[in-house]
């Protein structure tokens, strides 16, 4: 690790201490038991469904809760156990000298996914093989906390770093194609818009999220506040000010183009319409817009909200994982009573960091923790 871990302690912090159990009762029915697979001494940090194999999941982890010491990538089936009931089962595992924080898979080879590491890496691995990757990268100069693989240009994948870039790379080079200054700040989370392959969308510790349009020029036009030569910034396409604090965590809504959610440390997910953003040769001549209309604000977590993921089946459901222990189930659309929240998943004994929707399985989603636990249940 290229630090002493006190920023990584940050995380913890960051959002308070432990809360009380105590939670609203607005989930709309009994919820049934949850399948669950545990990895003792190692606290997983996010979450990929398979998007080849509707069963089969990763999971980015990492010792010491990722402060010091080694990570682990998971491989986990899910499949049918005694008496027909759902069963989680670990296929296999692949041990990193540092801790890991995101898994992406491949969009053109079912069997190989990419890794973040706290050491600044990334790897390839095919899980056909046994103990070492396939291919690893060493560019980034702190923390990787996010890699988001394409699924429009299936050969790309990006990666976002505490060192404030975005690096574009394919599995093929032996360097990253680009990299842009995303941000002067920590980027915790940066990914391809799922409508336009040209898009990117990032977050950070400056409170901001961030539209990338790869086909603009590198860097923002000098002026009065921006000084290239020394401090260089890459142009953003526009820039939304969505919080007075850390925004961990960010998604593309996967039916509406340009309407992003947005979560963190304030404790709320925020829903934007970017519409107005210019992009390709509009960027170019202009100076980068600023705004973005906030539609909705869900407000209920109790703690600082670390993921956020629109459903790939419905365009108004997206489920948050919070350190208030729950991950949590949400319609833009209010409920009959008022209410825009859904579903509370309450299991957890610590920080829910990890939450994902099944690719295949409408209403299945997967939360993961730093109770070394993996559930998968039925919404």
């Amino acid at each position: 690790m290229n630090d002493s871990g006190t920023s990584r302690l940050h995380l913890r912090l960051t959002g308070g201490e432990r809360p009380s159990t105590s939670l609203p009762t607005t989930m709309n029915r009994p919820a049934a038991p949850p399948t669950v697979l545990q990895t003792p001494g190692f606290a997983h940090y996010s979450l990929a469904w398979s998007p080849f194999h509707n069963a089969r999941l990763a999971l980015a982890s990492s010792a010491n809760y990722g402060l010091v010491g080694n990570g682990r990538l998971h491989i986990v089936s899910l499949g049918p156990g005694p008496g027909g009931i759902p069963n989680l089962q670990l296929d296999k595992h692949y041990d990193t000298q540092d801790g890991l924080f995101d898994v992406a898979w491949s969009e053109i080879h079912e069997n190989q996914l990419v890794t973040a590491s706290g050491d600044g890496s990334l790897r390839l691995w095919d899980v056909m093989l046994n103990d070492l990757p396939i291919r690893a990268w060493q560019e980034h100069t702190r923390e990787v906390y996010s890699v988001d693989w394409s699924n429009t240009q299936k050969d790309l994948f990006i990666s976002a770093s505490w060192d404030g870039t975005v690096k574009l790379w394919t599995p093929d080079r032996p360097r990253s194609i680009t990299t842009l200054q995303a941000h002067h700040a920590c980027v915790y989370q940066a990914l391809f818009s799922p409508h336009q392959p040209d898009l990117i969308a990032t977050c950070s510790t400056d409170g901001t999220l961030r539209v990338f349009d790869l086909r603009a020029p590198a860097y923002a036009p000098p002026g009065p506040a921006v000084n290239n030569f020394t401090n260089p910034l890459a142009a953003a396409a526009l820039t939304v000010p969505a919080a007075g604090t850390e925004v961990l965590s960010l998604d593309w809504n996967k039916y509406r183009p340009l309407v992003l959610a947005s979560a963190g440390v304030d404790k709320m997910i925020k829903v934007w319409d970017c519409r107005m953003v210019r992009l390709g040769g509009d960027a170019q001549a202009q100076t980068p817009a600023v705004g973005g209309a906030c539609e909705a604000q869900l407000v209920g977590h109790e703690y600082a909200v670390r993921r956020v993921q629109w459903s790939p089946h419905r365009p108004d459901v997206l489920a948050s994982a919070s350190y208030d222990m729950t991950c949590r189930v949400w319609s833009t659309t209010p409920t009959a009573n008022g209410t825009h929240l859904l579903y509370i998943h309450d299991p957890h004994t610590e920080f829910v960091v990890g939450c994902g929707w099944s690719l295949y399985d409408e209403g299945v989603l997967a939360s993961c923790g730093w109770d070394c636990k993996l559930n998968v249940f039925h919404v």
